[in-house]
């Protein structure tokens, strides 16, 4: 069975230095894979390269979404497509709204841009975007399920966001995008365990037959809430070793010095 993402044998550098030397990981809909490793191992060199940033340049391998590569498209057409990344430091944009934010990206990636939704042109002023009854209501439907208060949507993106308050700004434009594939970058970093356990709860409340999620982490607290399929040790820019939940046991309790001393370094 054909994965939704599937990366085969992927070597990326950054500024000249091979950072991925030889990844190969395929994800189905439905799955949850789970990417734990030291820090410098690659992970989210991983996630940027499947997001397409310019600082990261593919030297070999591929990168197939739904069958096709994605190597030729730029980030904003990736997320047309359906990919969606939860950035560990989340970006402040000062001036404008959470609210505005959301509802420009959720009307490009549902294409009311391209034709108002529905294939016909218009150039009435707005008709490029999602109708705000519409939108209101699916706001209204994401926020709630997050524990997040309705006032939270006029705040300005990430201005002055508490470390939990941006992890959930950020699963709630997933959940609002709606996408096939999602990966979260370390977004257990910084929360206390209430927000951890709110954050999960909504990471849960998306999961389904239909999206395939890579998490990647340091620790096993996360995977408490966030149950993965299948759970892959990342070290020195590769894939070394895969398994069940279990694997993320081992780690929490042996620490990553055996991984060290069975595959060098």
């Amino acid at each position: 069975m054909r994965g939704i993402l599937e990366i085969k044998a992927l070597h990326v550098q950054v500024e000249g230095k091979e950072i991925l030397k030889g990844v190969n990981l395929t994800v189905h809909p439905g799955e949850v894979h789970a990417l734990m490793g030291p820090n410098g191992s690659g992970k989210t060199t991983l996630a940027y390269a499947i997001m397409g940033h310019p600082g990261y340049e593919v030297t070999s391998g591929e990168i197939l979404f739904e069958g096709s590569s994605i190597l030729g498209m730029s980030p904003d057409e990736r997320a047309r497509e359906g990919i969606f990344l939860a950035l560990q430091y989340p970006v402040a944009v000062p001036g404008v709204t959470l609210a505005n934010f959301l509802r420009a990206a959720v009307s490009t990636i549902r294409g009311y841009g391209d034709g108002n939704g529905n294939g016909q042109k218009s150039n009435t002023i707005g008709s490029n975007l999602m109708p705000m009854r519409e939108f209101r209501r699916e706001l209204k439907e994401n926020m709630s399920r997050l524990k997040m208060d309705p006032s939270f949507a006029s705040r300005y993106l990430n201005d002055g966001f508490s470390g939990g308050e941006k992890k959930r700004a950020e699963i709630l434009q997933m959940g609002m995008l709606k996408p096939k594939i999602a990966i979260l970058d370390e977004t257990d970093s910084g929360l206390d365990i209430d927000a951890l356990r709110i954050v999960a709860d909504g990471v849960n409340s998306l999961l389904g037959p239909d999206l395939g999620m890579l998490v990647i982490t340091h620790y096993q607290r996360l995977l408490n809430y966030i149950q993965p399929h299948f759970v892959h040790i990342f070290y020195q820019g590769r894939i070394v070793k895969s398994d069940g939940p279990e694997l993320a046991l081992r780690l929490e309790e042996m620490g990553y010095d055996w991984v060290k001393e069975e595959f060098g370094g």
